[in-house]
């Protein structure tokens, strides 16, 4: 594929956020796309993420390449997180309406575009990624700061800050010597999501700046029927003690817990489960918090096939402060042995959403990939 032309304005990065981006994570709402679920959303108390995340990667990318400039949108689309970090910016002449829209995202990203930007460094998720790509394909590479619900693209950093330090990346006079690939922009029918069912669609090719450690690949397909899941499935099952919370993420692999359990759970939300009954299907975050006082608690997550994370990607509803208040220690990571060969960096991800639960994470976890079985694997932040 050709490279970018860097010429001229290789110091210049455009700057999109989506406030909206996120905030059906932690309510159990699997993503925001429509103004009825976004209604849902704040009904249910659910709070925007995009603009602290996007802070984050702003902060590293002027750390890293103070002499940046940085073209951005008026308003919530970009100008306020940019003064809330403290970051020099200049707005692009183009301003959104008063309630910002996917058109707003699109329109945003041409204007950049013919201002010859180096770089679209954006906020958001799946849906806001094909919004980008579908108003300047690959004539401008672009960058996602993860700040979505399943965000199944390949266009996304790993985290905020290596966003932040990838964009400096380009922003700097080598930029020339950085690698560039074509990214996969994936999305889902939401709507299917919440009834229960998956359906991904690709829907073409964005050019990244790309560097091995700071950039997701796309979300894997599950695997085959795996015997040695079924296994682990079956000995986790026989394993729950009396009295014991245990707070199930989303996914094939914790399903087959429930199926062991003859309950009937959800495949892409959160469930507790107590005295091998449950404790509450497809759960919010607000609703998990008060389940856990007093008692004893284990969360059982799996593996994001291809990407590697074990938080921040379809398991909102596990925020920080669950997450702090179970502990590392009883935090049970399952994956089979292949999806843990076909990673990238031989690490798992956490991305929460906050940086000192992530350092908490950080460091080498017990994986169990069959009945008896496991293997230590570095998770990284």
């Amino acid at each position: 594929m050709r490279e970018p032309d860097m010429a001229a304005s290789s110091r210049r990065i455009g700057f999109i956020v989506n406030p909206i981006a996120g905030m059906g994570g932690a309510v159990a709402l699997k993503g925001t796309d429509g103004a009825g679920v976004l209604a849902r959303a704040r009904a249910l108390g659910a709070e925007p993420k995009a603009e602290g995340r996007a802070a984050r990667a702003l902060r590293r990318l002027v750390g890293s390449t103070p002499s940046v400039e940085l073209l951005t949108i008026a308003g919530v689309m970009g100008e306020a997180v940019a003064e809330a970090a403290g970051v020099a910016h200049r707005l692009i002449a183009w301003k959104p309406g008063p309630i910002t829209t996917a058109a707003d995202t699109r329109e945003a990203a041409r204007e950049m575009k013919s201002l010859g930007v180096a770089l679209i460094l954006f906020a958001g998720g799946d849906g806001t990624a094909r919004d980008i790509l579908a108003a300047v394909g690959d004539a401008v590479p672009i960058l996602g700061i993860p700040c979505g619900v399943k965000m199944h693209s390949a266009v996304f950093a790993v985290t905020p800050e290596a966003a932040g330090q990838l964009a400096a990346l380009v922003a700097q006079e080598d930029a020339n010597k950085i690698a560039w690939r074509e990214g996969e922009v994936m999305d889902v029918d939401e709507d299917a999501v919440r009834a229960g069912g998956l359906s991904a669609r690709l829907y073409g090719y964005a050019r990244i700046p790309f560097e091995r450690s700071l950039v997701q690949g796309p979300k894997a397909g599950g695997l085959p029927e795996d015997a040695a899941l079924e296994a682990l499935a079956a000995e986790i099952a026989a394993e729950m003690q009396k009295g014991v919370l245990y707070i199930l993420g989303p996914g094939s692999t914790t399903k087959r817990i429930l199926k062991h359990l003859a309950l009937d759970g959800t495949l892409l939300g959160v469930d507790a489960v107590l005295d091998r009954e449950l404790a509450g299907r497809d759960l919010t975050e607000e609703k998990l918090a008060p389940l856990l006082r007093g008692r004893r608690t284990q969360i059982i997550v799996s593996v994001v096939g291809g990407q590697g994370h074990i938080f921040g990607r379809g398991n909102q509803q596990i925020g920080p402060s669950i997450i702090r208040e179970v502990g590392r220690d009883n935090i049970v990571v399952l994956a089979s042995q292949a999806k843990l060969l076909a990673l990238a960096g031989n690490r798992l991800l956490a991305d929460t959403g906050d940086p000192a639960t992530d350092r908490l994470l950080a460091g080498f976890m017990r994986v169990r990939i069959g009945p008896s079985r496991s293997t230590l694997m570095r998770v990284a932040c």
